[in-house]
């Protein structure tokens, strides 16, 4: 039997013992400033595999003084990253291999058909919150690294697997690990793409606007202006601009997605009394960034929106909307599509599944753009879990695929990283 077989069928033979760790994963909540529990499940796994470990608390002076560095959380304390390294023989590519242990709150447990942390298992799938986004991925990681190392085989490359805390806040635990000198000749992060391929990754960040009215007594509306009404033409100029920034995107890759680069408006908050005119609305939302535009390029064409509804309307004129850029932020990413790295995915791919990958563009962010922005690493989209069931009730992930992904990532690593002669 051939190395590849091996691996393969150890993945297919233990999947039990990955299906058990998911659920352990699960049954911790790492919500945000609780990420501790299950890192420290991820740690122990680590070292059962005698890996080289390097666990460090984030948030030192050179993380937060990097202009890329968009976090409102300053203790992170109790809550480490994680990076483990399986060093080869040299002279081989190496391989980063990043998944994210912090999950998004549960939501309303109403809407939960069981308890969101039980990690049960049902009809082939796991469900609980984090068990697609992306504690499945994670598992898949390392299936594929404990698959190569109990089937004996050395690589030429090293395996370099990440555990990072505050990537549903803009990042800020790849951005530490970069900033931390890790790097890889190519990296995959397994978060649920429905096991396409993303190239491109969208990058995105929050935005603020503050929409002004003039009060007056509900019984003489006519005094005032309506900040709610004003605001209606602010939410129409935000759509209008959308429109203008998804037409300009063309790319193939994106052609099956509606809205490439949303702008999302997420939440609103105006008036104080149902009885007065309000004369405050505040806006805040989320801009999309395209995968081959800047992060100032994307703030720049919202400036504009704004300058230009400022100077063309007669209230707003004397009341101009204010805008401003807060909180959490994504760098957009992508890896050119002739490129090494990507060929030996999609070839993997092939080898596993008897049919080509599908190709497309992600339609959310990622930690994919500080690996490749900053880094340099070229950098892959791919995992098991289906894209919609991310951050939903009733979160789950098919056993199944997840397995899949062990598999093709495992090839992956074996022909990118190569086998050792020895």
């Amino acid at each position: 039997m051939d190395k590849k077989h091996r691996v393969i069928d150890w993945i297919h033979e233990n999947y039990p013992k990955g299906v058990k760790l998911l659920q352990k994963l699960i049954q911790e909540p790492s919500k945000r400033g609780n990420e501790g529990g299950a890192q420290a499940i991820i740690i122990e796994k680590c070292r059962e595999l005698g890996l080289e470990l390097d666990i460090w608390e984030i948030g030192d002076d050179e993380l937060k003084n990097h202009p890329q560095f968009h976090c409102d959380r300053s203790d992170f304390k109790g809550n480490p990253n994680l990076v483990a390294i399986k060093k080869g023989e040299g002279f081989g590519k190496s391989i980063l291999l990043n998944g994210h242990i912090d999950v998004v709150p549960e939501g309303n447990q109403n809407d939960w058909e069981m308890d969101p942390f039980s990690g049960k298992v049902m009809n082939g799938k796991v469900f609980g919150r984090g068990s697609t986004d992306m504690k499945g991925g994670n598992v898949s990681l390392l299936l594929a690294i404990e698959a190569i190392m109990a089937s004996g085989i050395m690589l030429k490359g090293d395996m370099i697997f990440q555990s990072v805390i505050e990537e549903e806040s803009g990042g800020a635990g790849t951005l530490a690990a970069v900033l931390r000198g890790y790097r890889a000749d190519g990296a995959i992060i397994p978060e649920p793409t429905n096991m396409k391929i993303f190239p491109l990754q969208q990058g995105s960040l929050w935005f603020r606007l503050t929409v002004k009215g003039k009060s007056a007594h509900a019984g003489t509306r006519y005094e005032g202006v309506s900040a709610i009404e004003q605001s209606v033409i602010v939410m129409e100029a935000i759509r209008d601009l959308e429109n203008r920034r998804n037409a300009a995107l063309t790319h193939p890759l994106y052609e099956n997605i509606p809205i490439p680069i949303p702008i999302n408006l997420g939440k609103i908050h105006g008036g104080e009394w149902p009885s007065s005119v309000p004369d405050t609305v505040v806006l805040e939302g989320r801009l999309g960034v395209a995968p081959f535009e800047t992060v100032d390029e994307a703030k720049d064409s919202l400036k504009a929106c704004i300058e230009k509804l400022n100077s063309s309307c007669d209230w707003f004129r004397n009341k101009p909307v204010e805008l401003e850029f807060f909180g959490a932020r994504w760098l957009p990413g992508h890896i050119d599509l002739e490129h090494p790295f990507l060929r030996t995915v999609q070839a993997a791919y092939k080898e596993k599944m008897n049919q080509e990958a599908k190709l497309e563009a992600s339609p959310w962010a990622t930690d994919g753009g500080y690996l490749s922005g900053i880094g340099g690493i070229p950098t892959i989209v791919f995992g098991p879990g289906k894209t919609e069931l991310a951050h939903d009730a009733n979160e789950y992930i098919e056993i199944e695929k997840m397995i899949e992904a062990a598999q093709i990532i495992a090839i992956t690593i074996l022909d990118w990283c190569e086998v050792s002669e020895e």
